[in-house]
């Protein structure tokens, strides 16, 4: 591992913050912070922290000694000042004195000497940080360093490399582990920086540059450590010949793992997230997969996010997939059964105070394809498999040397349950369609940009389907969604699109089939070619589309909700609008079918009708042209309906919404016009 420390970086990042007001001491230790947290081998998803002591002058002219320490919930590789929140450092050393300190009550305390009341919660370690009698320290849960520790001669390997680092045992963050360190650190004051068994490294110094290249440098000496062991540990299985792909087989793990809830119908699902490399693969390939996955894990923090275990499934084949979804299906029962006495043994242990916690696995590591990390969202999802791929590295540098050994039962378990941890959780409202992915097509602009961006407000991971590259791939963007080009009207190009989809988050649960165009012409005149184009994409774009969405739904197994855009030419054609018309009352037909065959899987089939509505489709200038034929004003034309009122694009995207979320709706229309009696449903 290399210093990353650039002197001009440095010196523009920390004047930029003075400049602005900022405590110098505090600019630099945001700067260097950063170094730490943008290494993925350092620190992953809230681990590890940082502090610095300095001084802040009050309003009064006082000078308070303070400690900025991370706080609560911020990302190290993102940090700003305000990730810092300062604290006054000689109540909060003193402390350390107290001879007992519940978690809440050292939060509580904790937030008292905070200089500013709104800032966030100072980092659980703050009292150990407070105590080591140093102007800058550094903490990171290191791959490299946990990969000697959690071995059974752990300790020997590091006071072999770091003979003048001081050596504590682990014990759980927070108080205990503050005292713990105090007393190491009393007993040896000369200490070259601290490690944490089984959990983490320290370095210090008064030189932020010292402090952080100390680290750097243990971390490399710890990396060419490892790398004299052996390099492929593990022994690989037999792989059959064709392997299903991670399209293929996402799915089934998803539904596998919904939860049923209270409601009917609406179960709690997971997003998935994919891995697959060499490292990730030989681990997922190993002959003793089983017992590796079992292991535990490689730091305390990593239980929040993957369980304190996953699972390992065989290589699913090509073409055969009933045997290994029952596979799949009996391992995750076998889990959950496994969970729950887990859960119960400890529980008991600690008095019976804990409610549980859902008891779905959230790695699975499969033979030939690689890591699945599962999540509530997509980010949770990627999170998961950050940690679970820094797992596996973890547990291959250890076996590479004699064997990974992680945390015993207990320990995890008290981390998990933490009463620390269970107040975040508690603070984590989801949102309506949070869990849910959703694909909208035509959802480069217009009606289905809008549907997007509602389904985005309730909490929809969301892929814009969309012909035009440039569109799909901006709106993504700007919406903080998966920008999928497809040509909805080609069969191929939609079962790749749809793939890409499962490929991202591991199944599909709502399709907003919008995409569409009014072609136009007198019978008597239009092409033949027009009216082909027109149910290319006004019909056969809708049933390849609801297809391959259905298809992923049945594999999952967990219901699904299919809403069609049909217009109100469906129901009352208008003059020279055969082509479109016709294509729209065949997709009214087919949802309609689709409400019966997709009925049995949970899965509801509806259609919003929709009328004079300002998109791509109706656009100012046919607007313009529609009102001169009727001699009226465009305003007048669109508030031609009995309510008098403009239809909006937000409006008919609520409809789709709701469509969406109905659990016991099916083969039904909602017409969102305004009012037109022509239009009404018979």
């Amino acid at each position: 591992m290399k210093s990353r420390w650039n002197e001009a970086e440095f010196t523009a990042v920390v004047d930029a913050y003075v400049a602005k007001g900022i405590n110098r001491d505090l600019a630099i230790r945001t700067y260097t912070t950063r170094l730490l947290g943008q290494d993925p081998e350092l620190v992953l998803h809230g681990g590890g922290n940082t502090s610095v002591k300095t001084a802040f002058t009050e309003r009064d002219g006082t000078q308070v000694d303070v400690l900025c320490v991370k706080g609560s919930g911020w990302d190290m590789g993102v940090i700003e000042p305000q990730g810092l929140p300062a604290v006054q450092l000689a109540p909060l050393k003193a402390m350390v004195n107290l001879e007992t300190l519940s978690d809440d009550d050292m939060v509580m305390l904790q937030r008292r000497l905070l200089m500013d009341p709104s800032a966030p919660n100072p980092s659980v370690e703050a009292i150990l940080h407070a105590i080591l009698p140093f102007k800058h320290i550094d903490h990171t849960h290191a791959n490299a360093i946990v990969s000697l520790t959690n071995q059974p001669h752990g300790e020997d390997l590091i006071r072999e490399l770091f003979p003048d680092t001081i050596i504590v045992p682990y014990v759980m963050p927070g108080f205990v582990l503050a005292k713990s360190c105090d007393a190491a650190f009393a007993a040896n004051p000369g200490g070259d920086g601290m490690i944490l068994l089984k959990h983490g490294i320290f370095t210090w110094s008064d030189d932020p540059r010292a402090s952080y290249e100390d680290m750097i440098a243990k971390i490399d000496a710890a990396e060419r450590r490892i790398a004299r062991g052996r390099a492929r540990p593990f022994l690989p299985v037999s792989l059959p010949a064709a392997i299903a792909s991670a399209a293929q087989i996402a799915p089934i793990l998803r539904g596998a793992i919904a939860l049923d809830t209270a409601v009917e119908g609406a179960p709690e699902r997971f997003v998935l997230a994919h891995r697959s490399t060499e490292k990730i693969l030989d681990f997922c390939n190993a002959e003793n997969a089983a017992a590796l996955v079992r292991r535990g894990n490689a730091t305390p923090e990593h239980v929040i996010h993957i369980k304190r275990y996953g699972v390992s499934l065989p290589a699913p084949k090509a073409g055969n997939l009933d045997g290994w979804a029952k596979t799949v299906r009996d391992a995750v029962a076998a889990y959950q059964a496994d969970y729950r006495a887990y859960f119960e043994r400890n529980n008991a242990r600690c008095g019976g105070i804990k409610t549980m916690l859902d008891p779905m696995p959230r790695a699975f590591y499969v033979a030939g394809v690689g890591l699945f990390a599962a999540g509530p969202t997509a980010k949770n999802a990627r999170i998961g498999a950050d940690v679970a791929e820094a797992t596996i590295d973890v547990i291959t540098n250890a076996e590479a040397i004699e064997a990974f050994e992680a945390l015993s039962e207990e320990d995890l378990f008290d981390l998990e349950y933490w009463s620390l941890e269970q107040v975040k959780l508690t603070k984590q409202l989801e949102k309506p369609l949070t869990r849910q992915v959703a694909i909208v097509t035509g959802g480069a602009s217009g009606l289905g940009l809008a549907v997007a961006r509602a389904l985005k407000a309730d909490g929809a991971e969301v892929a814009l389907f969309d012909i035009a590259n440039d569109a799909v791939m901006a709106a993504a963007r700007t919406l903080g969604a998966l920008a999928v080009v497809c040509d909805v009207a080609d069969p191929a190009s939609v079962e790749q699109a749809v793939a890409q989809v499962v490929q991202a988050f591991g199944g599909v649960d709502i399709l907003i089939s919008n995409a569409g165009a009014a072609f136009q012409g007198r019978l008597l005149d239009v092409s033949d070619n027009t009216f082909r184009r027109s149910m290319d994409l006004n019909f056969w774009g809708h049933h390849y589309m609801a297809r391959a969405a259905a298809r992923v739904m049945e594999m999952q197994g967990s219901g699904g909700a299919i809403v069609f855009n049909v217009s109100k030419q469906a129901v009352n054609p208008g003059a020279e609008f055969a082509p479109y018309g016709t294509a729209k009352a065949a997709t009214m037909a087919l949802m309609r079918h689709c409400a019966i065959e997709f009925g049995p899987m949970g899965v509801t089939c509806n259609a919003v009708n929709a009328d004079r509505i300002r998109t791509g489709l109706m656009t100012d200038a046919m607007v313009a042209d529609r009102s001169r034929a009727r001699g009226i004003s465009a305003e007048a034309y669109m508030r031609g309906n009995l309510v008098g009122r403009e239809v909006t694009g937000e409006d008919v995207a609520q409809a789709f919404l709701h469509l969406a979320k109905a659990r016991t709706s099916t083969g039904a229309v909602i017409t969102v016009d305004g009012g037109n009696v022509a239009a009404m449903m018979r």
